[in-house]
């Protein structure tokens, strides 16, 4: 379903049939349940139930990377935050300090830190994933780049200095190796998911935190979008709804998807009409 190499491979293994198996999430089952019977179901991996295997439980999933030969992989972190409300009340009563995310902060930005931070060389979860989102394109477009896989097996992780559109264009020409036709098909493919999200109900209930979309392809122009990754994903109180286009303040659970699927479209249009072999006109009357 998705690509060990740009997450923790002890979170997946492979059923004998071919599925992928993630495990098992409470919130993300609920999640996928849900999905199966939504607007958001072609857009999604397939849910095949749970599983146990030893001690552990998985979600069962369709692998998106079958029928896939050398697939070059993209993972794009959707929304304003990563980061759910629940975890900033949580940080003001209770927070652990972490000197792992201490020596990531330390080694990209040690002016970032406060002098108590550096005394004790941690930090609080929150302040960590706070600090990522403010830094990024989380908070400048509404989505950042986590990391890619190129056909020959190579991962690439640091796009913190992504900030732009046309920064983020460059990287969309040079993940699609610049190929008209598979920036196209991502590009219909956002336009139809956009479609799609008018029409969910999943979508207008739930707060969509931590999700990504996984953008995969290959030599032979098989591209496709897939949501994927729900577990910080949680439904709002009944008589709520979101908007997801605006931004986010404490309390209105607002994650700004929208902000993201729309950045994330116009960069593809930009990157479609500077390809070789591609029509500036045509892209710009769609």
């Amino acid at each position: 379903m998705t690509n060990d190499s740009l997450r923790a491979a002890g979170n997946f293994q492979l059923s004998d049939s071919g599925e992928v198996l993630k495990l098992y999430s409470e919130v993300e089952e609920r999640c996928l349940d849900f999905l199966m019977r939504d607007s958001l179901r072609p857009f999604v991996p397939q849910y095949h139930g749970l599983v146990t295997r030893g001690e552990h439980c998985y979600i069962r999933l369709d692998d998106l990377l079958r029928g896939l030969r050398k697939p070059v992989i993209m993972d794009c972190k959707m929304g304003v935050r990563t980061f759910q409300e629940e975890e900033l009340i949580k940080a003001r009563t209770k927070a652990s300090l972490r000197t792992d995310m201490y020596q990531k902060m330390v080694k990209t930005d040690p002016s970032a830190l406060s002098a108590e931070e550096h005394a004790q060389r941690a930090v609080t979860k929150l302040r960590y994933l706070q600090w990522r989102d403010k830094t990024s394109s989380t908070s400048t477009l509404g989505f950042r780049i986590e990391g890619i896989m190129m056909a020959d097996g190579s991962v690439q992780r640091d796009f913190r200095k992504i900030l732009t559109l046309a920064k983020a264009t460059e990287v969309l020409l040079y993940f699609s190796g610049s190929h008209v036709d598979i920036l196209k098909a991502y590009h219909s493919r956002l336009l139809a998911l956009s479609e799609a999200l008018k029409s969910s109900l999943f979508f207008r209930t739930h707060e969509v935190i931590g999700s990504s979309l996984l953008f995969v392809h290959d030599h032979s122009g098989n591209a496709s979008i897939w949501m994927i990754d729900f577990g910080k994903t949680t439904p709002v109180p009944d008589t709520s709804e979101l908007q997801h286009d605006v931004p986010w303040s404490e309390g209105s659970r607002e994650d700004g998807y929208l902000i993201g699927l729309t950045s994330l479209i116009a960069s593809l249009g930009q990157a479609i009409s500077v390809a070789p072999g591609s029509s500036r006109t045509a892209v710009e009357q769609r």
